[in-house]
């Protein structure tokens, strides 16, 4: 296929989507590569992206694909698309900046930090993961950001920050734990399998839908009554992924068995 038909039909798949700019970036890598004959790094990508990547690099023989968020486990990451010809060893640039506060008045979250950042006119994709620990976040970020956030990055909320670069091997490595479940559901609507997974009432998971907080094939719930089938996955803000394992039939009583996997 040639690369304009490749192009096109890889922008006709997620037109409509929330990967429809994210696609149009990465296939524009992937041509970059392909004349280049050298290679191109992504900024940081979510779950679906990843995903995007994959299927972009599926459709471009010749080059390969890598992954790296700056330490094992790191659920947002960097791209790299590689002309398999290419010889050298092209790092990822991705540094961590360490932010510390005094905690014993403030209590700052991940949605705080994050404001913060993105008050500072930062694009979401110049920044990976932000590990919070005590009075502490890691930052992972785009090399070329680091000193922006150690010059500007002072106040978090009402709080002053202190911010320094860290050395990325002082992450702890982040092993994915799983658990199986197996349950029965009303239906396949996607509020009781959010429910059955994550240990929730309907009610909740409908409420965790209206508040945005859980994505359905990395894309946006558009409502409780959504279907799901075997293969999909949920993933809740803060609560980690929930796979469509199996849909086992259906009970003397009209349940329908599933199999649920929730990595954590």
């Amino acid at each position: 296929m040639a690369g304009s038909e490749q192009k096109e039909k890889i922008i006709r798949y997620y037109k409509g989507t929330e990967g429809a700019d994210t696609a149009i970036k990465l296939v524009d890598m992937a041509e970059q590569v392909m004349r280049s004959q050298k290679f191109r790094i992504s900024g940081f990508l979510d779950l679906y992206g990843q995903e995007i990547a994959e299927t972009v690099v599926a459709n471009y023989p010749g080059i390969r694909l890598e992954f790296n968020g700056g330490y094992q486990g790191a659920e947002r990451q960097r791209a790299m698309f590689i002309d398999e010809t290419f010889g050298g060893s092209p790092g990822f640039d991705i540094v961590v900046i360490k932010a510390t506060w005094n905690g014993e008045y403030e209590h700052i979250g991940h949605r705080d930090v994050l404001g913060s950042i993105m008050g500072q006119g930062i694009e979401r994709d110049r920044i990976g993961d932000i590990l919070m620990g005590g009075a502490t976040a890691r930052i992972l970020a785009d090399k070329t950001m680091g000193a922006y956030l150690i010059d500007n990055l002072t106040q978090i909320g009402r709080t002053g920050v202190s911010c320094v670069e860290d050395d990325l091997a002082n992450i702890t490595p982040k092993e994915e734990s799983c658990k199986e479940i197996r349950a029965t559901v009303a239906s396949l609507r996607v509020d009781s399998i959010a429910a059955a997974g994550y240990g929730s009432s309907r009610s909740r998971a409908a409420s965790d839908i209206a508040a945005d907080k859980l994505k359905l094939n990395w894309q946006q719930v558009k409502n409780a009554s959504q279907s799901v089938k075997e293969g999909d996955v949920l993933s809740m803000r803060g609560r980690g992924r929930l796979e469509v394992v199996e849909v086992r039939g259906t009970t003397k009583k009209g349940r329908i068995g599933v199999l649920l996997k929730r990595y954590i």
